[in-house]
């Protein structure tokens, strides 16, 4: 039986958000997606199965603000993308004199953060 204590405790917990390493998989059929599923569902089923993702596609390019949008509409609210940094931030310019750049990939995020779908912002850095 729970102490007094660890009940408090788990009574002050925030909300634990799980998630993998993108949701567009046709390889994870049909252990995870259904087998007849169209790949243009898997985000949506992704969603309603785990609470958040982790986003590498922001490493590469800057997300225009039609492809948030449906991302925002394919998930459900408290849903979190957690986005992985462009790489000219982390691997061209490794963090140095990257205000301007920072600046263009923070607000390519916006529709996400005026949605409340924004998770952690993570640095994959280079040797």
């Amino acid at each position: 039986m729970a102490s007094n204590n660890s009940l408090k405790w788990a009574g002050s917990m925030k909300k634990v958000y799980a998630g993998t390493s993108g949701w567009a998989y046709t390889t994870w059929k049909p252990d995870f997606y259904p087998a007849k599923l169209y790949s243009t569902k898997f985000l949506n089923y992704y969603a309603s199965r785990l609470n958040s993702v982790e986003v590498n596609y922001t490493f590469r390019s800057l997300p225009t603000k039609k492809l948030l949008k449906d991302w925002i509409a394919a998930t459900p609210p408290g849903f979190k993308f957690a986005v992985k940094a462009h790489q000219t931030i982390t691997h061209i310019h490794r963090l140095r004199n990257v205000m301007r750049v920072t600046s263009k990939f923070v607000a390519s995020l916006l529709p996400l953060q005026k949605q409340a779908r924004s998770g952690v912002c993570f640095n994959c850095l280079p040797i």
